[in-house]
């Protein structure tokens, strides 16, 4: 049976699960950088997770199928995460960094469909596994595994989840505390990092030492500007996300509060994660049957 977000969220280990994955996705920014930006802010998230799912649905039969600017910008338009303006920009950022290509063929047809490049697969390949790892650690499953040994329910997956997590509110507008930082340029590195380096074991029951934090050289790491990193970190210590232990402002803290937000937003998605594998597990073991 596969966790519920409610299950998630009250489990004592679940936040360990969030801070592996945040290093996960860490690493995966510093294998490359560009790519990992497309998931660097919830819109993008969502972008990008519908744009795969678009793609993994194509059918050569069927011109209306597959990923497309027209079929990608109906689906995110009507959920009201970005205009199409934004959409077209995104889909031209992913082709003009070659993260995505026309699909052979289609060069010159009308609609034109484009698909992932190989790179493109194999970091959301890595992203899926990383979630169903960060599940393994809560029970001890073997998600991941058996993830590596049928590679091919990755396509049934996906589309699940992107999907599942597009048509809920809930996931679809983080509350208002992460929202301030998911919902900015680069603000989903900068909660990873945050995530990453938490310590869950202070016996402070109203924050969490996060450590050491140097603006300049974490605005830099991030492609991102200082003074919007500073704006960001200012906004969120004016509501009591986060703050500083010392004057120099060098040794930052989360507050619990925060924290429990964002891991009740984080369990919706890996809800759908898990319900995904073991719905696609059942179907490849009714397929053998």
């Amino acid at each position: 049976m596969a966790f519920t977000a409610e299950q998630l969220a009250q489990n004592p280990s679940f936040v360990v699960s969030i801070r592996f994955l945040a290093g996960q996705m860490r690493g995966l920014f510093d294998a490359g950088p560009r790519l990992a930006r497309l998931l660097a802010s919830h819109q993008r998230w969502l972008l990008t997770q519908t744009a795969y799912a678009l793609h993994l649905e194509y059918n050569p039969q069927d011109p209306t199928s597959g990923f497309t600017a027209v079929r990608l910008t109906g689906k995110i338009t009507a959920h009201k995460v970005a205009s199409r303006n934004t959409v077209l920009a995104f889909i031209e950022e992913l082709f003009t960094y070659r993260f995505i290509t026309h699909t052979p063929g289609d060069e010159r047809r009308r609609p034109r469909h484009f698909e992932p490049a190989e790179v493109s697969h194999q970091a959301m390949f890595g992203w899926l596994h990383s979630n169903l790892g960060a599940l393994d650690l809560i029970d001890g499953g073997n998600r991941a595994a058996f993830l590596r040994e049928n590679p091919l329910l990755f396509r049934q997956i996906q589309p699940r989840v992107a999907y599942n997590c597009l048509e809920d509110g809930n996931w679809r507008e983080p509350p208002e505390q992460v929202a301030m930082f998911l919902w900015t340029e680069a603000g989903g590195m900068v909660i990873d990092h945050f995530m990453s380096r938490l310590d869950l074991e202070g016996a402070d029951l109203s924050r969490l030492a996060i450590g050491k934090v140097e603006t300049r050289a974490l605005a830099g790491d991030f492609m991102m500007s200082r003074t919007h990193l500073q704006r960001l970190l200012a906004k969120g210590a004016q509501r009591g996300c986060v703050g500083w232990y010392d004057e120099k402002k060098s040794q930052l803290w989360m507050s619990r509060d925060f924290l429990t937000e964002y891991v009740g937003w984080q369990a919706i998605k890996f809800a759908y994660v898990d319900e995904a594998f073991e719905w696609a597990k059942v179907q490849l073991e009714s397929a053998d049957a």
